[in-house]
């Protein structure tokens, strides 16, 4: 009996994550591409074949930080994630995050302003 281990990649995986409804795990596969696995809970618990949903994209820093650079929207069809940059001049760049606040409340002033 596994008691609650269960194989669910078929070549390896890093940076599991739950879907909200308990239903799909999705992880990123040695490639950098994003996997998703149909799960089935109960007392016999099964999971279907992994499938590949982005080639590749998330952010990852190899023998680095092990943490997750994707979410799932809180709807559930969406994904968030930290994408490595390309730049065609091969210059390094670092990493950036662009965070917009109160961007609803200058939207309203845009909008009523015509």
């Amino acid at each position: 009996m596994n008691r609650g281990r269960w194989q669910i990649s078929t070549g390896g995986g890093t940076r599991p994550l739950w879907a909200r409804t308990g239903r799909e795990l999705f992880y990123l596969s040695p490639t950098g591409a994003l996997m998703r696995v149909p799960v089935e809970g109960g007392t016999a618990w099964t999971s279907g074949a992994p499938v590949r949903l982005l080639n590749e994209g998330c952010f990852t820093i190899p023998g680095g930080n092990p943490g997750r650079t994707y979410d799932i929207a809180p709807d559930g069809l969406r994904f968030v994630m930290i994408k490595a940059g390309g730049r065609s001049d091969q210059t390094t760049v670092a990493p950036q995050i662009i965070v917009v606040q109160n961007w609803f409340e200058e939207l309203k002033q845009l909008v009523s302003a015509d």
